[in-house]
């Protein structure tokens, strides 16, 4: 059974774009994502040779900050605001789980009449 060498890039979570890569994709400066760094807003995978490395779900939260200080936030009220925006969706997923749920059984117990 051969192993996909290229699977680990389906992973929105494994770092394979280096700091260059990642700020041309992102048409930023690499100071703009060492600030992010330092800042605590990405933790970069770091090489055995020290250097960062970035995750394609790095990238969207780096996105989202920048949006944000494009619109004049200062760094940390974009990282509350980013991670707020992140609560309220796993607060509505949630929600709608339990809805689902809650309709499930509603169904089940008139199925359960008849």
């Amino acid at each position: 059974m051969s192993t996909d060498p290229l699977q680990p890039l389906d992973d929105p979570d494994h770092p394979v774009l280096t700091m260059s890569q990642a700020a041309d994709l992102l048409g930023v400066q690499a100071a703009f994502l060492r600030s992010l760094d330092s800042s605590g807003v990405l933790h970069p995978h770091r090489s055995p040779g020290g250097h960062r490395r970035y995750s394609r779900h790095q990238l969207q939260l780096a996105a989202r900050v920048r949006v944000l200080l494009d619109d004049g936030h200062l760094l940390g009220s974009a990282q509350v605001i980013v991670q707020l925006q992140d609560d309220l969706a796993e607060a509505v997923a949630d929600a709608e789980h339990a809805r689902d749920e809650r309709d499930a059984v509603r169904q089940e117990l008139r199925d359960r009449r008849r």
